[in-house]
């Protein structure tokens, strides 16, 4: 997934009366945010949900997926990504009266996706035990784009175990070292713990408020939910491995070095989930 920045200046170190969010709001993932706030978030100020975009210094917390947190952790090694929001095993639609029935019978044909996203992550991952290039991108896009083929025309293509979008929440190291930030900032994955429990257990009015808050059909969201897995944290042997693969495929597109997996065991930073 993609936005403008993911960059958390270091200079956030005043406390600000409400905890500012920033995050995109046009996709599925950013909504267990929202429904937090609404539902559950308890903290010693308000808080305000922002689309996402470049940060002024007064963002606390910022939500997207790995690979733009890695692209930005790179140059601003005081980012840190506290807390998983949701995983999602994308999925490549491609036509079947093109002659695709495989893989690899997509060498040869037109491809597309977004470079520098998770999409673009997500085809380079998939295809490569393939040897081929493809097309695919995050939901509902691809349920859309099924919907507008001939149901019998359609081959779709998913596998999680290589890759998955780890959609995230992030901050600072001055964030979490603000005694009244850190309270709040805590607070605030607290909402989302509860929230995740409503959203592993949903019923029409979760897809309702969802589709209202991604302008979609509430039965295009529905269609496409167990495509998402509400998790909240992580095993890091399940983690670490993807992160160290995927900066590396970073690294060679955006012309630096590959950071080292003690780097990106900084990077990821359990401190707010263990004290909730």
């Amino acid at each position: 997934m993609y936005f403008t920045s993911l960059i958390l200046p270091s200079t956030l170190l005043s406390s600000t009366s409400a905890l500012k969010v920033a995050t995109s709001l046009q996709w599925i993932e950013h909504t267990p945010q929202p429904y937090a706030i609404k539902n559950f978030y308890k903290g010693s100020s308000t808080a305000t949900l922002s689309s996402g975009g470049l940060f002024d210094s007064s963002i606390d917390l910022a939500a997207n997926a790995e690979t733009q947190g890695l692209k930005q952790y790179a140059d601003h090694k005081n980012i840190r990504l506290i807390y998983i929001i949701t995983e999602v095993s994308y999925r490549l639609v491609a036509r079947a009266d093109a002659g695709i029935k495989t893989l690899a019978d997509l060498k040869g044909k037109k491809i597309g996706s977004m470079p520098g996203t998770s999409a673009a992550i997500f085809v380079q991952r998939m295809l490569s035990s393939a040897g081929v290039d493809a097309f695919g991108i995050w939901e509902p896009a691809v349920e859309l784009g099924v919907r507008a083929m001939e149901k019998d025309n359609v081959v779709l293509f998913q596998n999680g175990t290589i890759y998955r979008e780890v959609y995230s929440l992030y901050t600072t190291t001055d964030k979490l070292n603000d005694p009244k930030k850190r309270a709040d900032i805590v607070a605030f994955v607290r909402a989302l713990n509860q929230t995740l429990d409503v959203y592993n257990h949903p019923n029409s009015s979760v897809y309702s408020f969802v589709a209202d808050k991604v302008g979609m059909d509430a039965e295009v969201v529905k269609a496409v939910w167990e495509e998402h897995k509400w998790s909240g944290t992580w095993k890091d042997e399940e983690l670490m491995p993807l992160l160290v693969d995927e900066d590396a495929m970073l690294a060679k597109s955006d012309r630096r070095a590959a950071m080292s997996r003690a780097d990106l065991e900084k990077f990821l930073d359990r401190s707010v989930i263990e004290e909730l």
